[in-house]
């Protein structure tokens, strides 16, 4: 499998329940570096799937009608690779001798479900520098987003980030009570970021809600002074004068 960076994993979801899948197709979606290529309802629909798609994981179910996830999971010859989703503890022994990246156990929630996808990228060689998930929610402290800081994934909401700054190939997010560095370009990151977050600068991204006060050359955060790039100016002025 090719795992660079902007690979996207091809996701195949296997499963007779219909609440089972969707759930599984929205933890999906969450994910930047995965893709949901289809989902479907039992093995005969799987074979079919597999003969033309390029696919590198399957949420595969264990219990469903005719063969099993299992069996289904013999009978490939070079399978991919396979996280077993299921409603019962028995078949955990049997599933790990088929050397699957992992068993979940519905209902699978949106933690369970982000570690066992980073099992899965650490297994193809592809550790990824930031996992980013949104919660599907209008509730803003809902927002936020996982980063991969001294081999651990801290959690940061993003109604606590101040601003982003740029140092190099990493960038520090800062918070009231911490500041944290990952390994990522602030181009690349800006992306990750809700809408009200604003590039002021080659070297920072605020968080407008956070803006305490400003002139023309520069942004005023918890007594931090963010400079104002000459080329972003008149799009931040333009955006401050909005408000």
């Amino acid at each position: 499998m090719d795992t660079s960076v902007n690979k996207k994993v091809n996701c195949l979801v296997v499963d007779d329940e219909p609440l089972a899948a969707d759930l599984l197709e929205k933890h999906i979606e969450k994910f930047s570096q995965l893709k949901l290529v289809a989902s479907c309802w039992n093995a005969i629909e799987a074979f079919e799937i597999l003969k033309k798609e390029p696919i590198d994981l399957i949420f595969l179910d264990i219990q469903m009608p005719g063969l099993t996830g299992i069996e289904f999971l013999r009978s490939l010859k070079n399978p991919p690779s396979v996280i077993f989703t299921t409603a019962y503890r028995d078949y955990a022994v049997e599933s790990y001798e088929l050397d699957v990246v992992d068993y979940l156990l519905k209902p699978i929630t949106i933690d369970r479900f982000f570690k066992s996808i980073n099992k899965y990228l650490y297994k193809v060689g592809s550790p990824p520098d930031t996992t980013v998930y949104l919660k599907n929610t209008e509730t803003e402290e809902d927002l936020f987003i996982y980063v991969n800081t001294n081999r651990k994934y801290v959690k940061i909401r993003f109604e606590e980030v101040l601003f982003v700054e740029s140092l190099k190939d990493y960038v520090c997010i800062h918070t009231r009570e911490q500041d944290i560095s990952t390994k990522d370009k602030i181009s690349e990151f800006e992306k990750k970021l809700p809408e009200y977050f604003l590039r002021v600068h080659r070297s920072y991204i605020i968080n407008t809600k956070k803006i305490s006060a400003y002139t023309a050359h520069d942004i005023e955060i918890n007594d931090r002074e963010i400079p104002i790039g000459i080329s972003y100016k008149k799009e931040v002025m333009a955006f401050l004068q909005q408000k």
